[in-house]
C-alpha cells in the first residue's frame, strides 16, 4: 500500500528544508480514527516525515514513520488513508480549523 504516489513525494521538501519557514506549505494529509498527519517534510529515503499531528491526546508537531502508519490498523480494520481532495495549505490555516 502506497500512501504517497511517487509524483506527491517529488513535491515535498525534505527533512529540515521548512525549518525557518514561518508558516510551512503541507503538502499531504493522511488520516485514521481520529488521528490525523499533515506532512509538511519528508526524508530522502521517503519514510520518515514531519509534520502537525492530531489525535485524541492533543496536537503537537513532529516526526513519524510512514512505515509504521502503513500497519496501523483503525477500530474497524481500516487503514491510514490518503485525502485525495486535499490541497497544499499553509499550516497555519489548518491549525486554526484544527
Amino acid at each position: 500500500m502506497e500512501l504517497i504516489p511517487k509524483e506527491l513525494k517529488n513535491t515535498i521538501p525534505h527533512l529540515y528544508e521548512t525549518e525557518e519557514q514561518k508558516d510551512p506549505i503541507v503538502f499531504v494529509k493522511l488520516f485514521m480514527d481520529g488521528w490525523t498527519w499533515l506532512i509538511t517534510e519528508l526524508s530522502i529515503d521517503e519514510d520518515i516525515c514531519f509534520g502537525y499531528v492530531i489525535s485524541p491526546f492533543g496536537k503537537e508537531l513532529g516526526y513519524f514513520s510512514l512505515d509504521e502508519l502503513k500497519s496501523l490498523r483503525g477500530r474497524l480494520g481500516i487503514w491510514v488513508e490518503r485525502d485525495f481532495y486535499f490541497k497544499p495549505t499553509p499550516l497555519s490555516q489548518l491549525k486554526k480549523a484544527s
